[in-house]
């Protein structure tokens, strides 16, 4: 096989044309079941979909999913063809790792979130399926240019740039995240950026130097409730690093909109979700998205309650009445979905749709 250039290594072997990457016992990491560890293509270790497995994990589903939360399998030309331009450039995007219930609507629409800096996290969130790892301070220093490529291929207008964490480096990749989003603005300066980061340990500066990168949307998820961000996130996350990382950066550029995420449906109780919105609303916060929490193995933290489309619907009224610009709100819901559309005051066009399609 030929040889990768900067950062990698050559790949052993191919299976349909992904590639085959031992694992820690030998087995190709395509074929390493979740919570067990393989070896990238950079020569180190990480833990297949992020969370270990344990002997006594619960059962995968809370009762059976509910129609409104069957999105169709990924398919089409646009589709193949997204994949393909992922694929040619060595990108990781969030859809694929995360395993986004949106990713035929997404990539048929011509449109993917990036993942900057690989697939593998230094963290372990009990939410989150991307790996875990320690990359041991590797990057590709083609990133920049392969981003800001496949954005003028995609014809982008919008684009989601989001990473995992990295705190491996002494920046947190702040510096390699800002210097994407400074490429794809010079080499696609009519395209609006969005950047959805890593909470840089609340190393403020650290965001300073993404924000001041030329971007339009700056997110950091909150991701749940403060009572429940432990166990969710994982230790080095909290609920009031995230809040002065949002609200530093609406102070240190009032300009770009603020924005995060709330996932439901993981024990919260509608007082805290009302409190959380009150929270994040009095950190600067523009745009607040809110959707289900679909556990993605065993070795996951468990459903805790199917939310229906109409509460998400109310739960939308109230982040408007609270001040928010606009709340995208629905079962499928993700921090990046229609990201673009965030501003139209309509939920982003879900309004529009069949509630047994509703989209997130």
């Amino acid at each position: 096989m030929p040889q990768q250039d900067k950062g990698s290594i050559q790949y052993v072997s191919q299976f349909k044309g992904i590639p085959i990457i031992p694992s820690a016992d030998g087995r190709p990491a395509a074929m390493t079941r979740s919570g067990e560890k393989y070896r990238t293509p950079q020569g180190f270790s990480a833990i297949k979909d992020g969370i270990k497995a344990t002997a006594g994990a619960d059962p995968l589903m809370l009762g059976r999913k509910p129609q409104w939360l069957r999105a169709p399998m990924p398919a089409g030309s646009k589709f193949d063809d997204v994949r393909a331009l992922v694929k040619e450039h060595r990108l990781a995007t969030v859809c694929e790792e995360a395993k986004c219930p949106n990713i035929g609507e997404c990539w048929n629409a011509g449109t993917a979130t990036i993942m900057l800096m690989g697939a593998v996290c230094t963290r372990a969130c009990r939410f989150c399926s991307v790996d875990t790892g320690n990359p041991r301070g590797w990057l590709d220093q083609d990133e920049p240019r392969n981003s800001a490529r496949t954005v003028e291929l995609m014809k982008l207008k919008y684009v989601v740039l989001t990473s995992v964490n990295r705190d491996d480096l002494d920046d947190g990749g702040a510096a390699h995240f800002a210097a994407c989003v400074r490429e794809i603005k010079r080499v696609n300066p009519a395209t609006a950026v969005e950047a959805l980061t890593p909470d840089f340990q609340g190393n403020l500066t650290d965001v300073e130097t993404v924000v001041g990168s030329g971007l339009e949307v700056f997110a950091q998820n909150v991701e749940t409730v403060r009572r429940l961000t432990h166990p969710v996130r994982d230790p080095r996350a909290s609920y009031e690093q995230t809040l002065r990382v949002l609200g530093h950066a609406k102070t240190y550029r009032p300009d770009v909109l603020a924005k995060t995420s709330l996932m439901l449906g993981l024990g919260e109780t509608d007082a805290e979700i009302a409190e959380s919105m009150d929270d994040i609303r009095a950190a600067g916060v523009d745009i607040l998205t809110l959707g289900q929490y679909l556990r993605p193995t065993p070795n996951h933290l468990p459903i805790e309650r199917w939310v229906t489309p109409e509460e998400f619907e109310r739960y939308r009224g109230w982040a408007l009445s609270k001040g928010f610009l606009e709340c995208v709100s629905g079962p499928l819901v993700r921090s990046s979905y229609r990201a673009e559309r965030a501003l139209e005051r309509n939920n982003a066009g879900l309004g529009a749709r069949p509630k047994t399609q509703a989209g997130g």
